[in-house]
């Protein structure tokens, strides 16, 4: 049996230690001899690298969609303090560093969020939503990742166009997305949510050097004690944007357990 964490057993302490983890948690960042980015420039830098952008509104949900707007305020308020952010060389990209107090003059709002496996309603919920979005978007670039977080449970499908294993979730204290820029070209963030689609690109200095295309090249599922878990190898193309020239690159294979019915047909491998 899985022993309870202490704030699992006395839920009264989870605010401390949440203050005490984001405490902590930044002053590891201001210790760590990283610069982290933060200059904001309102004009565009002239060359676009890689644009993407989703649907905010997940109306199938199965849950109030009174979350999904909230989920939109929040990708909001977080959204500006990114947008126009640049990434010079040198620096280190951290979602926390970038968004922290995006709530000091409006507060965030209930939004859904995965704890402990489980879909909840909490303060600030959906910010996962922009950090898979960015990291899509570093996915497209040569910026060097420094630190990622799968999530370990998958509750809602995702688009059939959507990969598996790109997202990257954050959790304020304890999980952060960062990107260290090691070229000589600075680069620069852009989101905007337009109705009820958010979108981002990463513009720079300089024209690309190299087209990347990230692709699944294995997608298995397997049941183990009665939970499905699904394994997904994640891959990386970069080609030539003058010679042609192709690179393959194994990235990660990520984990993460499956809590909603599979389409009828998948194929399951029984394990133990």
């Amino acid at each position: 049996m899985t022993r309870k964490r202490l704030t699992q057993r006395f839920p009264f302490l989870l605010p401390l230690r949440q203050k005490q983890r984001k405490l902590f948690f930044y002053l590891g960042m201001a210790l760590d001899k990283h610069t982290y980015a933060t200059r904001i420039q309102r004009t565009s830098l002239p060359c676009t690298i890689f644009s993407a952008g989703e649907q905010m509104l997940n109306r199938s949900s199965g849950f109030p969609i009174e979350y999904q707007y909230n989920k939109v305020h929040n990708l909001e308020l977080a959204a500006r303090k990114i947008d126009g952010m640049l990434i010079r060389p040198g620096e280190t990209f951290s979602f926390w560093h970038a968004v922290r107090n995006a709530d000091s003059e409006t507060p965030y709002l209930p939004g859904l969020s995965l704890v402990n496996g489980k879909i909840h309603a909490e303060y600030g919920g959906g910010l996962c939503q922009l950090s898979n979005l960015l990291y899509w978007l570093f996915l497209h670039t040569p910026l060097t990742l420094s630190e990622r977080h799968g999530h370990e449970t998958e509750a809602i499908p995702q688009p059939d166009a959507v990969l598996a294993g790109v997202d990257a979730t954050v959790a304020e204290g304890w999980l952060d997305l960062k990107v260290k820029n090691e070229t000589v070209h600075t680069y620069q963030l852009q989101i905007r949510l337009d109705g009820e689609r958010i979108c981002g690109q990463i513009l720079s200095d300089q024209p690309k050097q190299y087209d990347f295309q990230v692709y699944n090249p294995q997608v298995r599922y397997f049941r183990e004690e009665g939970v499905i878990w699904e394994k997904a190898r994640v891959c990386r193309k970069k080609v030539s944007c003058l010679s042609g020239k192709e690179e393959e690159e194994f990235l990660y294979d990520n984990c993460c357990r499956i809590s909603y019915p599979l389409p009828e047909g998948t194929v399951i491998e029984e394990r133990g």
